[in-house]
Parts: C-alpha cells; structure tokens; sequence
C-alpha cells in the first residue's frame, strides 16, 4: 500500500468518524498518522551517512589500561 493510499484511508476514517467524548483518542491517533504519513511524504527520509572515515592504532609492545573514577569523573591510568 502507498504512502498516498494509506493518507486517503485515513482521510476516510476521519470523516466517517462521529466526533464526541468516545472517539476523540481515536480521532487523535489518526491525525498522528496522517501528520507523520504526509510528513515523510513531504521529506523523505535521508539515505544514512555510511561510514565515517576511520583511523588505524599500531599494534605494538604489551600494555593495559583501566578506567578510575575519582571524584565522579573518569581519567586514564
């Protein structure tokens, strides 16, 4: 089903719909769904970025490392 289809439908509920105290969550739901559907129609969305361009560490010699938390803040041994 299209993007265009699913807002025509919910166009259609919406306008079937009574509109009193019982309805109005449902009404609500709906007007959700039609603003993200003709959101997403308006832009689309973005195709991601890919991966960012990394870096390379030498591996060389022996060496440890641990995480010490003083005063709430972490530092580097």
């Amino acid at each position: 089903m299209s993007v265009l289809q699913k807002i025509a439908d919910i166009e259609a509920e919406m306008a079937r719909t009574q509109k009193n105290k019982a309805t109005n969550a449902h009404l609500g739901i709906l007007k959700a769904k039609l603003a993200k559907l003709r959101r997403d129609l308006i832009t689309p969305k973005g195709g991601g970025g890919g991966p960012g361009e990394g870096f390379d560490v030498a591996k060389t010699g022996d060496a440890r490392i641990g995480f010490v938390e003083a005063h709430g803040e972490r530092g580097l041994v």
